[in-house]
């Protein structure tokens, strides 16, 4: 069912026994499949692929939500699997939830209220944020990772099968364990992505400063901002350290 006032392309398809809302936008080329729920204030770009039983702009599971017309944004080329749940943001923080381009949100994924999802991640089954977390561009989450409200996950980082996420993951990382616990940097994501061999050694010198060398996080970012001349893909980490409210992983 299409209801009265929701905005499709016209070649848009809709499977059977699906639902989709007054206020949702559905741009060309997108798939929508059997029994999938699109609700709320909802745009999704292009050339999606909504899998069956998705339950898509739900309201935020949130005791403060008291009906407001907060969003959730979804770019193009996103493939999002069975029972996957994306709430819609509050007017507690941006009043939208994101999802950027080109991601792979396998099923059961859950995003919760005021998510920001960059481009090009992949979030194994189970995966699970609770609200207002913050995911850039390329990371990695394994099968039932959880992350607790308000982390940020950097650029490139990657998390292992099972890990509980409490405090910031920086870019290049690999994470694992309950809690979760630096494990060197995610070189093979960099090796498939295109990072030179020279940029990779220079990563993993970076990481050992801030996680071998004894040091304090001021100081560990003042020796790594020094490395940016030289591998200026370090200001990626610089600029997540600068930012992060909650600490990272240690």
């Amino acid at each position: 069912m299409v209801e009265t006032g929701a905005e499709l392309a016209p070649d848009v398809e809709v499977g059977p026994y699906a639902v989709i809302g007054p206020h949702v936008q559905i741009g060309a080329g997108t798939r929508i499949g059997a029994h999938t729920v699109i609700a709320g204030h909802t745009r999704i770009g292009k050339e999606n692929q909504i899998f069956q039983f998705a339950s898509i702009g739900g309201a935020p599971q949130d005791k403060k939500y008291a009906g407001e017309p907060t969003r959730l944004e979804i770019g193009d080329r996103n493939t999002i699997r069975e029972f996957c749940t994306f709430n819609l943001g509050t007017v507690q923080d941006a009043g939208a939830t994101r999802l950027g381009n080109d991601n792979w949100m396998m099923a059961y994924v859950h995003l919760a209220h005021d998510c920001q999802i960059g481009n090009n991640t992949i979030f194994a089954n189970n995966s699970q944020l609770a609200g207002h977390v913050h995911v850039d561009d390329y990371a990695i989450l394994g099968g039932f990772t959880a992350v607790h409200q308000f982390c940020r996950i950097g650029s490139h980082s990657i998390t292992a099968i099972g890990t509980v996420v409490l405090q910031d993951i920086p870019p290049f990382v690999t994470a694992s364990g309950n809690t979760a616990q630096p494990y060197g940097i995610n070189s093979e994501g960099l090796k498939r992505r295109g990072f030179s061999a020279d940029a990779i050694t220079r990563i993993k010198r970076a990481y050992k400063t801030l996680y071998k060398a004894g040091l304090g996080l001021e100081d560990a970012k003042c020796e790594i901002a020094a490395m940016v001349a030289d591998c200026p893909q370090l200001k990626l980490l610089i600029d997540f350290l600068g930012a992060s409210t909650r600490g990272i992983i240690r």
